[in-house]
């Protein structure tokens, strides 16, 4: 039997979601901002309490790897590590896009291209089957009036994530779909680190880091303190 902890901080959503075997026990989450910092450890310590569960019952612990927000992404994989480490039990990554797109899946039967908002018009992005396989691999892409049209001629898209809004308000295709209901939840997260977990497809917790996607670059104040 497993029994996984489910984390999700890559946005604005702070999310966590406790599963038995690949099935929802409970969930709790915000989306009112990033409040990862102070909510995330409550949120934890609030959902195994409700639902009866030691922290040493975990069989796993599960966080979104990324792409994301840079901080989001340290606090939810920080908190997830020192999790693993100190009850001494797996660590599963789960990508942030592979959720949006799991999510996805289950109301559309076409190909699925989650986005995350990367600032101006750039997004983090990839390309899924309705399998989940892995059409194109995840990078960081700058959307306009002619994206993926080349793909759209030929059949329907599902366009999801925060990145999507952005893409809804240059792009005309009777091909695309764009469903701004879906976006980044523990809950779609279970199914992938069910799988992950019954194929001991594990992080290396003492090393394993976010997946950035772009190196993150500290600006110098323009005046000098010292």
């Amino acid at each position: 039997m497993s029994l996984i902890l489910n984390i999700e901080t890559s946005e604005n959503v702070c999310s966590v979601a406790i599963s038995r075997n690949g099935k929802l026990i409970d969930l709790i989450e915000d989306n009112e901002g990033m409040s990862h910092a102070k909510l995330l450890a409550r949120f934890a310590d609030d959902i195994l309490k409700q639902n009866k569960i030691k922290p040493s019952d975990l069989s796993a612990i599960a966080v979104s790897k990324g792409p994301g927000s840079y901080t989001g992404l340290r606090i939810g994989v920080s908190f997830a590590k020192a999790m693993s480490y100190g009850l001494n039990i797996p660590l599963i990554s789960v990508g942030t896009l592979e959720a949006l797109a799991n999510a996805a899946s289950k109301k559309h039967n076409t190909l699925i291209c989650p986005m995350i908002d990367a600032r101006r018009m750039e997004v983090y992005t990839a390309l899924f089957n309705k399998e989940l396989n892995e059409l194109e691999k995840v990078s960081a892409e700058i959307i306009d009036e002619n994206y993926k049209q080349d793909l759209l001629k030929k059949e329907k898209l599902v366009f999801c994530g925060s990145g999507s809004k952005k893409l809804e308000q240059v792009l005309n295709s009777k091909n695309a779909i764009f469903d701004f209901d879906i976006q980044p939840s523990a809950v779609n997260m279970i199914e992938i680190s069910e799988k992950k977990f019954l194929e001991d497809n594990l992080e290396d917790t003492a090393y394993f880091e976010p997946f950035y996607l772009k190196d993150f670059i500290a600006i110098k104040p323009k005046n000098k303190i010292f």
